[in-house]
C-alpha cells in the first residue's frame, strides 16, 4: 500500500486546474468566515454603539440642572426663631418671587411662583433652620426650575408648538424669558442627582438612597456569598468523596446558577417575609436573596480557579510532609484566589443590576431619605430606575437614562476591578 500511495501523491498534478480550483473554494471559505466573522463584531458592536448612544442622548440632560437665583428676605415678622419648623415659608417665596417682577398682577403671582419648584419653600426654610442668624438677612439662593420649565430650557419644549399643545402657557414663557434676561438663570451640573433620594418632583428626585440600598445589599451579599461559598466549592473540590450524592450536588449547583432570577425573588418573599417575618424593602433582605442567586457563580467559579492549580503543587507540598489541609491552605487556595476574586466581583455586578427578586421583597418602595441601616426601608438602582421608568412626568425620561448610565458605570468598574485583579496577582505556570 505505502508503494502505491506515494507515487500517487507524488504523481497528483498539483498545478492543474482541478487542484487550482480546489484551492480557491478552500481560499473562498476562509474569506467568507472571515467576513462572517467581522460582520458579526460590526453588528454587536453597532448594537452597543446604538444602545449607548440613545442612553447619552436621552440622560445627559439630567446631569444638568436649570436653576433660577432668588433673593429671599427672611422677615422676622413671618418667620419666629423659635418656630422655624412653623414658619410661612410659603409667604417668604411668593413675595421673593413678587420681587423679581414688580410690574405683576397679584393674580398672576401664583403662575411667577410656579417656575419654580413646588419644595422652594423647604429649602429656604432648610438654610435657615441651619443657620438661624440668617433671620432679617435676604439670603440669595439658587433654585431648581419645576420641571416644565427645566425641559423648556434644555429645548424639550417647542417654543413653536401650538399652546394647547404645549406645557407651558406663551405667558409663562414670558415670565420665564425675563428671568433669562435678568442674568437669573443657569445651567450648572446636577450635584442633586447623587446626593437627592428619590422624590415626586423630577428635579429634586436622586439616586442618593437607591446607591446606599444598593450598597448595603451588595455587602451584606457579599458577606453572606463569599465565605460560604468558598468553604462549599473547596470542599467539593479537594475534601469531599467521588460518589453519587455528590454529583447530585454538583448537578443541582449547576442548574442552580441558571434558574431564573425571579425564583429566588419568590423564596426570599416565602422564607425571608413570610416565615422569618423580616422587615419588608430591608437591604438585609435584599442581600440575603441576592447571596442566594450569587453562591452557584461563586462556588463554580472557584472550584474552576482551584482545578486551575497544577497537581505538581499538590504532590510537592504532600512530598515535604504537609496535611491535607496544610496543601489546601496554604498552597492551593492562595494560588486560586485571583481566578475566586474575579468570579466573586462577577457575580456580586450581576447581582447589582438584578431588578426582579428585589421587586418581589419590596424594595421599590417610595423612599424620601437614604436609609440608615440594614433593616431600614431602601430601594436599590435597578428598581429606582423602574420606578422612574413607570413615572408619568417627562423629567423622568432623562432620569431613567440616567440611572441606568450610573449602574452601568458601576457595573464596568467592577468587572474592570475584577481585569485589574486577575492581571495583577495572576500566576502562569
Amino acid at each position: 500500500m505505502t508503494d502505491t500511495a506515494v507515487p500517487a501523491m507524488a504523481d497528483f498534478d498539483w498545478g492543474s486546474g482541478q487542484a487550482k480550483a480546489r484551492r480557491t473554494k478552500r481560499y473562498a471559505k476562509e474569506k467568507r468566515l472571515r467576513a462572517y466573522g467581522i460582520a458579526a463584531i460590526t453588528a454587536a458592536l453597532s448594537l452597543l454603539a446604538l444602545l449607548l448612544g440613545s442612553l447619552i442622548l436621552n440622560g445627559y440632560m439630567a446631569f444638568v440642572q436649570t436653576k433660577v437665583e432668588v433673593p429671599f428676605y427672611v422677615d422676622p415678622e413671618v418667620i419666629s426663631q423659635d418656630n422655624l419648623q412653623r414658619g410661612n415659608w410659603r409667604e417668604i417665596t411668593s413675595r421673593s418671587v413678587a420681587e423679581l417682577f414688580p410690574d405683576l398682577p397679584e393674580e398672576d403671582l401664583r403662575t411667577a411662583v410656579s417656575i419654580l419648584t413646588n419644595n422652594t419653600p423647604f429649602l429656604v426654610r432648610n438654610v435657615v433652620m441651619d443657620d438661624p442668624g440668617l433671620i432679617g438677612e435676604t439670603i440669595t439662593l439658587d433654585i431648581p426650575a419645576s420641571d416644565p420649565f427645566d425641559q423648556l430650557n434644555k429645548g424639550q419644549v417647542d417654543r413653536d408648538t401650538p399652546e394647547a399643545r404645549r406645557r407651558v402657557s406663551d405667558f409663562e414663557v414670558m415670565l420665564f424669558d425675563q428671568l433669562i434676561a435678568q442674568g437669573r438663570v443657569s445651567t450648572p451640573f446636577n450635584f442633586a442627582l447623587f446626593t437627592n433620594a428619590d422624590s415626586r418632583f423630577p428635579e429634586l428626585a436622586g439616586l442618593a438612597g437607591a446607591i446606599t440600598g444598593s450598597f448595603f445589599a451588595l455587602l451584606v451579599c457579599f458577606l453572606l456569598s463569599f465565605p460560604i461559598g468558598i468553604a462549599a466549592a473547596v470542599y467539593l473540590e479537594e475534601f469531599a468523596p467521588k460518589n453519587r450524592w455528590t454529583d447530585v450536588i454538583e448537578v443541582n449547583i449547576n442548574n442552580l446558577a441558571a434558574v431564573p432570577s425571579i425564583v429566588f425573588g419568590l423564596l426570599g418573599l416565602a422564607v425571608f417575609l413570610g416565615w422569618f417575618g423580616l422587615p419588608r424593602s430591608a437591604p438585609l433582605v435584599g442581600g440575603m436573596v441576592l447571596s442566594l442567586m450569587t453562591l452557584p457563580t461563586i462556588i463554580i467559579a472557584t472550584r474552576a480557579a482551584l482545578k486551575a492549580v497544577p497537581p505538581s503543587i499538590r504532590e510537592a507540598a504532600l512530598g515535604v510532609g504537609a496535611s491535607k489541609h496544610e496543601v489546601v491552605m496554604h498552597h492551593v487556595l492562595p494560588l486560586a484566589l485571583p481566578g475566586i476574586l474575579t468570579g466573586t466581583i462577577i457575580g456580586l455586578a450581576q447581582a447589582l443590576g438584578e431588578t426582579a427578586p428585589l421587586l418581589l421583597i419590596g424594595m421599590n418602595a417610595f423612599i424620601t431619605s437614604p436609609p440608615g441601616g440594614l433593616m431600614e426601608p431602601a430601594t436599590a438602582l435597578p428598581t429606582q430606575i423602574y420606578i422612574w421608568a413607570d413615572s408619568p412626568e417627562r423629567g423622568f425620561i432623562s432620569r431613567t437614562s440616567a440611572g441606568i448610565l450610573v449602574l452601568m458605570g458601576f457595573l464596568i468598574t467592577m468587572n474592570a476591578i475584577a481585569v485589574y485583579l486577575r492581571q495583577r496577582i495572576e500566576r502562569t505556570w
